[in-house]
């Protein structure tokens, strides 16, 4: 189906065996999820698993709402990029150039969902690309 890599949210490692060996043998990345809450051990045992690049939620809480990148926000992707070889991808609350340029430096990615889906249900799918174009 041509699907390069999967991220799974409520898979954790200890119950994904199957899937991440899968995941191996089909040549599809397993993304694990790093988040402000996880301790360096957790952070290296998803990245045992990884494999294309890690997903960085910028804050606790639900997707959508605005994310604050301040120095917590440094010293978390800080943590990111010791427990790590792979590049950081950061989501959760990105939505517009300054965010864009808070990471900037910082993180390999930006993950901009639920923007993006507001954006294509008042606007069309078409809004899509010029919004991604005016971020940079």
């Amino acid at each position: 189906a041509g699907i390069k890599g999967l991220i799974v949210p409520d898979l954790p490692p200890e119950m994904g065996g199957d899937y991440y060996r899968l995941a191996r043998e089909t040549g599809v990345a397993a993304v694990p999820i790093f988040a402000p809450t996880s301790t360096e051990g957790r952070m290296a045992e998803l990245h045992r698993v990884a494999d294309g690049f890690i997903y960085c939620v910028a804050r606790r809480g639900v997707t959508g709402k605005q994310s604050s990148f301040d120095e917590d926000f440094d010293r978390y992707l800080a943590r990111c990029r010791a427990a790590t070889s792979l590049p950081l991808a950061v989501g959760f609350g990105i939505r517009s150039r300054e965010d864009i340029a808070a990471i900037s430096g910082k993180a390999d990615m930006a993950v901009i969902g639920s923007e993006t889906i507001r954006l294509v249900d008042s606007e069309g799918p078409a809004a899509v690309a010029p919004f991604i174009a005016g971020l940079r």
